[in-house]
C-alpha cells in the first residue's frame, strides 16, 4: 500500500522502501527477516505474491479482496479491505489458508498494515489508559520519545525501536483501550508542550470546523502545537488480546495492527492442509484533526453494529446497584424503589446482582444456576417483583454473569470438564469461579436454557451481562494449539451465542459490562446495545470518564451512572445527574427516600434528557477543552447534531469561569441556553466573532448542559 488518504486529497510522493507488504505473518520455521520487537519485516510477508483481486460494492460498503500466495510454504493470504460509503475509515482483516502439503503453525498475522506515514519527527502518539474505576484516560507523547532518530545512511537500516501496546487476557480493555492514534504537528512549538492551560493529560484537540458527508465531520483547528494536524486513529476489534506498534521505516512512520500473537498472548494456530484462519478486524480512521477522526470512527461504529431499536429509542434505565442496594435486593427493598423510579421517569428497571442468592455464605463462588432466591423474594417470588415493574410502566431487567460458574455451584458438578476452561487437563479457577467455554455444546445449552427462562418465561426485557474475572493466557483443551488460540475461540463463540440470543429475542436489550469498562472493545460493541463505562462510585471522579467515553463508544451506547442520594444538596444532585445527559442515563440512588424537591430535580433532568435524546443517536463528539485529564478542574464534552451543539461542562475546582472554543460555529450566531439544571446555576454566553462559549459557574462542584442552536438548528 503506497498511499492512504481521504478521497480528493493529495499527498507527497512515497519514499522508496516506505511501503509495507499487505500482510505480515510469522510461523514456526518462518520467522522475522529483521529481529526486534517490531511486527514488520517478517520472512513470510515479504514472500507473498499477488495472484488476483476482486472489488465490489456491498450495500453501503466498498470491499477489496486481494489474494496473495507464497509458493515456498504453500500459504495463501486473502487481504480484505473495506470502507463504508462517505466515511474516511479503512477496515482490514486477513484470511489465511494452508494450500501446502504440510501443517503450518502460525505465530502472528497482521490485521492491517500502513506505511509511508509522515516522519516520526512530526508525529505524536496517543494511547488510552483504561483501568477499573478510571477508564478512558488519554495520554500523548512525541513518537520520537520511543523511536530515536538514527543515521540510516550510516547503518543502512531503520531503528529496531517501536512504540507498542498490547492488551492481554479475557478483559481486552484492561490497562488500555484497544485503540491509539497518531497526530501530525505543524507550525512552531516544542514537542510535548501543547496541552492547553496546563493540562498535560489530553491530546488538546478542539472541536472541528465544517461538515462533510452528512456526518458533521469537521476540519478542526488546533492540536495544541501551532496549527492543524492530520490524525490517524485506530481500533483493534478483538474481544481478547491485541497489539499495535508504530515506528520508523525509510524516514516515514508505519503502523501495524494485530490481534493476539505468540509473543504477547501465547497464541498460535496450527493449520493443517486445507485449513483456514481469519484475523480479528482492525479499523483506521483518517481525519484533518483528532476530533475529525473520532467523528469518522463514531460514524463507522454505527455502520458496523447490529441494528436494534434501542439505538434510536434511548430509554432511561434505572439500576438498583450503584451506591444503592449494592447486590443485596429483596422484595421489601425493591418495591418502593420501583415506585420511585417510575415516578422519576425511568423506562427500564434492572435488578442487579444478588437476586439468585440463597446462600448465607455469600454468592460470589456459588453462582451459575441462575435461579431466583426464595429467601429474598417471598410472597410470589421474583416474578411478582417483575410484574410490579411492568405494572409501573417499565421494562424489567436482570443482571447476569453468564460465563462464570462458582466453585461451590451445583452446575460445577453437573457440566462436563469440557464445558469449562481447562489447561493441562485441569479446570482453570479464577477468584473462586470456573469459566465456561462457549465452544462446548453443553456450556451453550446451559446458557440458552437460562436466558430463555429469564426472557421467555419471566418476561425480562433487559439483561446486564457482567464479567468479573479475567483469564490469561487462556484455556488449552484437546483441540487447541495454544492457550491464546483457545481464548480467542471462546470469545468468538461467546459473541456468536449472544447474537443467536438476540435473534431469538429481538426486543431484548443487552448491556455489555466487565467490572465496568474492562470489555470495551469494538467486537463486543458491534453486538451489544449498551456498554458500561465504569463502576466509579464517586461522582467527583466520573466527569473525565463520562467526557472521554465517546472516544470508545457512540454516545447512545455509553451507559453512564447517575446516582443522586437523599442527603445530596441541590447542586450535588444536579452535578451527579449531569454526567449522564450526553450518554445513556443509568439512574440509581435511593430515590424512594428523597424529599419532593430533590425528586423533582431528578424528574427535571430526565425530562431534559428525553427532550434531547433524539439528537444524540446521530451526533458526533468533540472536546472544546481537549480530552480531559484525570484531575482537571474543568471538563467539557461537546456533541454536534446538525445545527445544534450540546456541551456538558463540569467545574470541579479552579477559577469560576472558563472559555470554550467552538470553531465549527465560527461567525455563526447561535442561541445559548442552559438546559440543565432547571434552576439557575450559572451563565453561558456565546461570542460568534470569537467562536467562543464562556461558562461561569460560581460554585464547585457544578455541572451545566448548554445547547447552542444556529439558524438551521
Amino acid at each position: 500500500m503506497t498511499r492512504l488518504a481521504p478521497a480528493g486529497t493529495t499527498a507527497p510522493p512515497t519514499p522508496p522502501g516506505a511501503p509495507l507488504p499487505l500482510a505480515e505473518i510469522t510461523a514456526l520455521g518462518h520467522g522475522a527477516g529483521w529481529s526486534g520487537q517490531r511486527f514488520t519485516d517478517a520472512a513470510l510477508g515479504s514472500r507473498l505474491r499477488y495472484r488476483s483481486h476482486t472489488a465490489e460494492r456491498d450495500g453501503t460498503w466498498h470491499r477489496l479482496r486481494i489474494d496473495l500466495h507464497d509458493p515456498g510454504s504453500g500459504l495463501s493470504a486473502e487481504v480484505r479491505l473495506a470502507s463504508p460509503e462517505g466515511m474516511s475509515v479503512l477496515r482490514g482483516e486477513v484470511r489465511l489458508r494452508n494450500d501446502g502439503a504440510r501443517p503450518l503453525v502460525v505465530q502472528s498475522v497482521s490485521s492491517l498494515l500502513i506505511g509511508a506515514l509522515p516522519s516520526p519527527d512530526a508525529l505524536d502518539v496517543h494511547e488510552a489508559r483504561n483501568d477499573w474505576l478510571a477508564e478512558c484516560r488519554w495520554h500523548r507523547e512525541p513518537l520520537r520519545a520511543s523511536v530515536p532518530g538514527l543515521n540510516r545512511a550510516a547503518h543502512e537500516h531503520d531503528s529496531r525501536a517501536c512504540r507498542f501496546l498490547a492488551g492481554q487476557g479475557s478483559w481486552p480493555s484492561a490497562g488500555h483501550l484497544p485503540m491509539g492514534a497518531l497526530t501530525e504537528r505543524l507550525g512552531r512549538g516544542g514537542e510535548g508542550d501543547g496541552y492547553r492551560n496546563g493540562d498535560r493529560h489530553g491530546p488538546g484537540d478542539r472541536c472541528g470546523a465544517g461538515g462533510a458527508n452528512g456526518h458533521e465531520v469537521g476540519n478542526g483547528i488546533g492540536n495544541g502545537i501551532g496549527g492543524t494536524g492530520r490524525a490517524w486513529l485506530w481500533q483493534i476489534e478483538s474481544p481478547v488480546g491485541w497489539r499495535w506498534d508504530t515506528g520508523e521505516r525509510a524516514g516515514t512512520a508505519y503502523l501495524a495492527l494485530n490481534g493476539p500473537t505468540d509473543a504477547e498472548h501465547q497464541w498460535r494456530e496450527r493449520l493443517a492442509p486445507g485449513e483456514e484462519f481469519t484475523t480479528v478486524p482492525a479499523a483506521l480512521a483518517l481525519g484533518a484533526s483528532l476530533d475529525d477522526a473520532f467523528a469518522q470512527l463514531t460514524a463507522y461504529r454505527r455502520a458496523l453494529r447490529r441494528p436494534h431499536p434501542d439505538h434510536t429509542a434511548l430509554p432511561v434505565v434505572f439500576n438498583d446497584y450503584m451506591n444503592t442496594l449494592m447486590g443485596d435486593p429483596t422484595t421489601e427493598r425493591l418495591l418502593p424503589l420501583i415506585d420511585a423510579a417510575a415516578e422519576a421517569g425511568a423506562e427500564y428497571f434492572c435488578i442487579d446482582s444478588g437476586w439468585y442468592d440463597d446462600d448465607t455464605r455469600g454468592w460470589w463462588d456459588s453462582v451459575g444456576a441462575w435461579q431466583p432466591s426464595a429467601r429474598r423474594f417471598p410472597d410470589g417470588g421474583i416474578e411478582a417483583v417483575l410484574a410490579h415493574i411492568r405494572a409501573r410502566g417499565m421494562v424489567p431487567g436482570l443482571w447476569l454473569e453468564p460465563e462464570v460458574v462458582g466453585v461451590r455451584s451445583p452446575v460445577a458438578a453437573t457440566l462436563p470438564d469440557g464445558a469449562f476452561f481447562t489447561r493441562d487437563g485441569v479446570r482453570i479457577t479464577e477468584h473462586g469461579r470456573h469459566q465456561l467455554d462457549l465452544r462446548h455444546p453443553a456450556a451453550r445449552a446451559h446458557l440458552d436454557t437460562t436466558v430463555d427462562r429469564i426472557v421467555g418465561e419471566w418476561g425480562v426485557g433487559y439483561l446486564k451481562l457482567d464479567y468479573n474475572i479475567t483469564v490469561s493466557p487462556g484455556p488449552q483443551g484437546p483441540d487447541d494449539t495454544s492457550p491464546g488460540g483457545g481464548l480467542l475461540g471462546h470469545a468468538r463463540a461467546y459473541l456468536d451465542w449472544l447474537s443467536a440470543v438476540l435473534d431469538r429475542h429481538p426486543a431484548l436489550v443487552v448491556e455489555n459490562c466487565a467490572s465496568g469498562g474492562m470489555r470495551m472493545d469494538g467486537a463486543s460493541l458491534a453486538v451489544a446495545q449498551l456498554q458500561s463505562t465504569s463502576d466509579q462510585q464517586d461522582p467527583l471522579y466520573y466527569p473525565p470518564i463520562a467526557a472521554s467515553a465517546p472516544t470508545a463508544v457512540p454516545p447512545e451506547q455509553g451507559a453512564v451512572w447517575a446516582y443522586p442520594q437523599p442527603e445530596f444538596s441541590a447542586a450535588e444532585t444536579s452535578f451527579t445527574l449531569g454526567a449522564a445527559l450526553l450518554g445513556r442515563v443509568h439512574l440509581s440512588g435511593h430515590l424512594d427516600r428523597m424529599a419532593p424537591d430533590r425528586l423533582r430535580l431528578v424528574q427535571d433532568a430526565l425530562a431534559t434528557y428525553k427532550a434531547i435524546r433524539h439528537d444524540l443517536r446521530a451526533a458526533v463528539p468533540c472536546w472544546p477543552l481537549g480530552l480531559p485529564g484525570w484531575t482537571d478542574p474543568w471538563v467539557a464534552l461537546g456533541l454536534r447534531a446538525g445545527g445544534t451543539t450540546y456541551v456538558s461542562v463540569w467545574r470541579r475546582g479552579g477559577r469560576s469561569d472558563r472559555t470554550l472554543p467552538l470553531p465549527h460555529l465560527a461567525g455563526r450566531e447561535a442561541r445559548a441556553e442552559i438546559l440543565h439544571p432547571s434552576a439557575p446555576l450559572g451563565t453561558a454566553r456565546w461570542r460568534a466573532d470569537r467562536a467562543e462559549l464562556t461558562v461561569a459557574l460560581p460554585t464547585a462542584p457544578a455541572c451545566v448542559l448548554v445547547r447552542l442552536t444556529t439558524a438551521e438548528g
